[in-house]
């Protein structure tokens, strides 16, 4: 079993950066995929970045360039850089963990989820 826990979320203007964290549970984070998702009123929940086991990290088109996923084992914390935000970005923002080897893009087959924390950027 896992637990994870978000937090950094925030208000911030166009341009401006913000660091997402994720805290885990559980003795064998270090084996999980881990991914960001995020859900905007009124749409799906999607797919922003993940991270492997190993270290190969994944990302969206639409932040790849402005959003780096990184993940510390010591720590069971995988952190979401979030640079050059645009009001699109807006949304609250979810950490999930995976019981397979595979980074997934589809918010289904992750298994594990946290409650989500708010991002909102202002024009």
């Amino acid at each position: 079993q896992v637990q994870v826990v978000e937090s950094g979320g925030g208000l911030v203007q166009a341009g401006g950066s913000l660091r997402l964290s994720c805290a885990a549970s559980g003795r064998t984070f270090s084996s999980y995929p881990m991914g960001w998702f995020r859900q905007a009123p009124g749409k799906e929940r999607e797919f922003v970045a993940g991270i492997s086991w190993s270290g190969n990290t994944y990302y969206a088109d639409s932040v790849r360039g402005r959003f780096t996923i990184s993940r510390d084992n010591a720590k069971n914390t995988v952190y979401l850089q979030m640079n050059s935000l645009k009001p699109e970005d807006t949304a609250v923002y979810y950490c999930a963990a995976d019981d397979s080897r595979v980074v997934y893009t589809t918010p289904r087959f992750y298994d594990y989820w946290g409650q989500g924390t708010q991002v909102i950027v202002s024009s």
